[in-house]
């Protein structure tokens, strides 16, 4: 994806760019590029590479992801495949999670807090899915 702003900037609180932001255009991103027979398809696609940029933007590593996917070969091959063209993505949404944390610890809460509510306000936008993304921490 391409934005008028920087990762920083979204630190800052320069840029006003969210969560549900970030997902809208991730879904936007892959409808434009990746062909996907059916809409189920498709969301189970878009699942694998959010639970993928998540899961990078978190601090973790790329090849402890893959055993999340299970016996699912078509998504490990996807996220081999767009690992490479995520780097921005991840980048990004690691912003918007330091920025959600920082929020909250500017509004008072310990930092342990905020982040538990930051993954409480997470899940609650992935709710239903339980991938590799479900937890922050």
């Amino acid at each position: 994806m391409e934005w008028e702003f920087t990762p920083d900037d979204v630190v800052k609180g320069d840029a006003a760019y969210t969560i549900a932001d970030f997902r809208h255009d991730l879904e936007q991103e892959l409808r434009m590029n990746v062909g996907m027979a059916s809409e189920t398809d498709f969301r189970h696609a878009y699942d694998v590479v959010y639970d993928l940029c998540y899961w990078l933007a978190t601090g973790r590593l790329f090849d402890h992801f893959l055993p999340t996917l299970e016996d699912d070969p078509a998504a490990i091959r996807l996220a081999k495949s767009v690992r490479e063209y995520m780097r921005d993505n991840v980048e990004m949404l690691g912003a918007v999670l330091q920025r959600m944390i920082m929020d909250r610890v500017e509004g008072g809460l310990p930092l342990e807090q905020a982040v538990a509510a930051v993954d409480a306000h997470h899940r609650s936008l992935v709710s239903g899915f339980e991938g590799a993304g479900a937890r922050l921490s």
